[in-house]
């Protein structure tokens, strides 16, 4: 508990000077480039001083042009891992409670992220169709379809939203697994250890437009989670 504390106490000034800094930079660098050269050394630095070390596997996978990542989410260290380890530029769909933390949250809109708003059924469509627009111009994004972290490592049941997003926008879905994350920092508990973060690509997805779609959400929903636990460990 001590190393997390000590980790906290550099973490989060370390993270709002970043933010800070990013924020500053969007004004100079509109293309975003800057901005995701802060969100990867905020995480590498985090890493680092967690003593955490993260594996990249399956870079091969990754296709040309925009897709949505789909990853298992066991920890908060989830997104310092994908931050660090993915080849390419990407955005964020997070829920929008996180857009409110002062500068942190303002940096995430100059940045593009995408902010969904969970309880409000109108409000997270219109979130999902901006997104898609979004896609379909070329970004892609990550997001975490059990909508929040497991506590014992298995799959929690996936949301909808996402796959009704895949479909929309029409790109591919590439899962992901990651292993390893729970035991560095286990979900609600304020523990830190040090270790190996695995992060697995697997081949992309890409949604039926041919099928009903309900029925075509439905499937890809179940290849996704098939493709995640063929290399999750438990």
């Amino acid at each position: 508990m001590v190393r997390a504390y000590l980790f906290l106490a550099v973490f989060i000034p370390l993270t709002f000077l970043i933010a800070a800094s990013a924020i500053v930079w969007t004004f100079l660098d509109g293309s975003g480039r800057a901005y995701a050269f802060h969100a990867r050394l905020w995480a590498r630095l985090a890493l680092r001083l967690a003593g955490v070390r993260v594996t990249l596997l399956g870079a091969e996978h990754l296709p040309d042009g925009p897709v949505i990542f789909m990853s298992n989410h066991q920890s908060g260290f989830d997104i310092l891992a994908l931050l660090a380890a993915l080849p390419c530029k990407f955005y964020w769909i997070a829920k929008k409670e996180l857009f409110d933390i002062p500068v942190f949250g303002t940096s995430m809109r100059r940045g593009g992220y995408i902010p969904l708003d969970r309880g409000d059924g109108r409000k997270a469509l219109k979130s999902m169709n901006n997104a898609a627009e979004i896609i379909k111009a070329g970004k892609s994004v990550v997001m975490f379809p059990e909508g929040t972290r497991t506590k014992n490592g298995n799959l929690l049941p996936f949301k909808r939203g996402g796959f009704m997003l895949a479909l929309k926008a029409g790109v591919p879905v590439v899962p992901i697994t990651i292993n390893g994350s729970g035991r560095v920092n286990p979900a609600g508990r304020i523990r830190l250890y040090r270790g190996n973060i695995s992060i697995d690509l697997h081949p992309p997805l890409m949604p039926q437009t041919n099928l009903p779609r309900g029925e075509a959400e439905t499937q890809l929903m179940e290849q996704v989670r098939g493709a995640i636990s063929l290399t999750l460990e438990i």
